[in-house]
């Protein structure tokens, strides 16, 4: 514990030394001791002869405004040592803010040159949505996920990958995308992550990268690993990963990914569906797409319905949409897990107790359950999940 304090303080002193030798500190002493001997300078050839400089306090004035090129002529020096330390002040004056102003455009035009590559360290980010990769029509993907998710703002979303500068000045010309920020690097690597404030993100999408010529293995190789060092960095973030081949399911359960997205199972059994010439297809897209207005959405349960039964809830229904099952363990599953953990330690019989902790480790996030039994009781942190119609139909 000590020589972790030492180490710490060691550090700090260290810190401490290196900022105050830096060269822009070591300056700025210099030039202010210069400038404070020039006052002083001011001061004594002037406090005799001249009416209008009888302190320190108007040295310093006609210092200030001498120094800053502003020049009231309020006051003006009389000896000619005042005047010469005049001619000082007005060229230091001019080269210091020549310098300055010029650092400070320097500054602002690298910072911009940064934010357009995505180099920048995003700081202060805070509760933000992390999207990581690149695929073909990706606007139409990010358009879908803001319209999905209204109650995020542009500003809340970070794009992290490594597609061609072409493409995301494409992103940042489109006015739906103004305010969006994007960040150039690799989403496995750990320092990157950080500059992206992985540990207060809330979520993060990880897109089936076509950015590069990964192969699909090495696409759900490079997934798994990213939710694994992002869930290592911030147990509470929710993660959704697309994977192309379900062997990587477990790894990414195991990784504790709160959805997975088999997307080249879902086309097969698409296709698989459609073959059957029963406009499955149509049904699907239907509920998924929601163009039309219909199609599944997810409302949260009032307080007082749960831990009463299905059966209570669905009766009590005033709604056209029509209720199809529950959705468990919703919001942050973190937390979800160690509410059930500590609730299944409560018991004192120690059979029970594995037996509940074995429960706890299947726990599973956003658990759907199709029409349940009446007598099925409502859990907390649940949702219902209804069918919404678009009342579009005719007679």
């Amino acid at each position: 514990m000590k020589n972790s304090e030492n180490r710490k303080k060691k550090k700090k002193r260290t810190s401490f030394f290196e900022i105050i030798t830096s060269k822009w500190v070591l300056l700025g002493i210099i030039i202010f001791l210069v400038l404070t001997v020039i006052m002083l300078v001011i001061f004594i050839s002037e406090q005799e002869t001249n009416s209008k400089i009888n302190t320190l306090f108007d040295a310093f004035w006609y210092t200030l405004v001498t120094i800053t090129t502003v020049g009231y002529g309020d006051i003006t020096p009389e000896s000619v040592s005042g005047r010469v330390a005049a001619m000082v002040l007005l060229i230091a004056g001019v080269a210091i803010f020549g310098a300055l102003s010029g650092n400070f455009a320097s500054f602002l035009f690298d910072r911009q040159q940064k934010r357009d590559k995505g180099l920048l360290n995003m700081a202060k980010m805070k509760n933000h949505f992390l999207i990581c990769g690149w695929k073909p029509n990706f606007e139409r993907i990010l358009s879908g996920i803001l319209e999905a998710n209204p109650e995020v703002t542009n500003e809340k979303v970070v794009i992290l990958n490594n597609a061609e500068q072409g493409e995301i000045d494409r992103i940042k010309s489109d006015s739906r995308f103004k305010g969006i920020n994007y960040l150039n690097g690799d989403f496995t690597d750990e320092d990157t992550l950080l500059k992206a404030q992985i540990k207060t993100a809330e979520r993060a999408l990880i897109l089936a990268d076509l950015s590069e010529n990964f192969s699909a293995l090495e696409n759900d190789s490079r997934a798994v690993l990213a939710v694994i060092t992002m869930k290592n960095l911030n147990p509470r973030i929710y993660c959704v990963a697309e994977i192309a081949d379900s062997k990587f399911e477990k790894h990414l359960s195991l990784a504790r990914c709160d959805e997975i997205i088999l997307s080249s199972d879902y086309e097969q059994n698409l296709l698989v569906q459609a073959s059957s010439g029963k406009g499955m297809s149509h049904i699907l897209r239907e509920l998924i797409a929601g163009d039309s207005g219909a199609g599944i959405i997810i409302e949260p349960i009032p307080e007082e319905f749960v831990g009463k039964s299905y059966h209570d809830y669905r009766i009590s229904l005033r709604t056209h949409d029509v209720l199809i099952g529950i959705l468990e363990n919703t919001g942050n599953f973190y937390q979800r897990r160690k509410e059930a953990l500590a609730e299944a330690q409560k018991n004192p019989d120690m059979e029970k107790i594995v037996a509940n902790l074995k429960k706890v480790k299947t726990l599973q996030s956003n658990l759907p359950h199709f029409t349940p039994d009446d007598d099925y009781i409502i859990p907390g942190n649940s949702k219902a999940i209804f069918i919404h119609g678009n009342n579009t139909c005719k007679e």
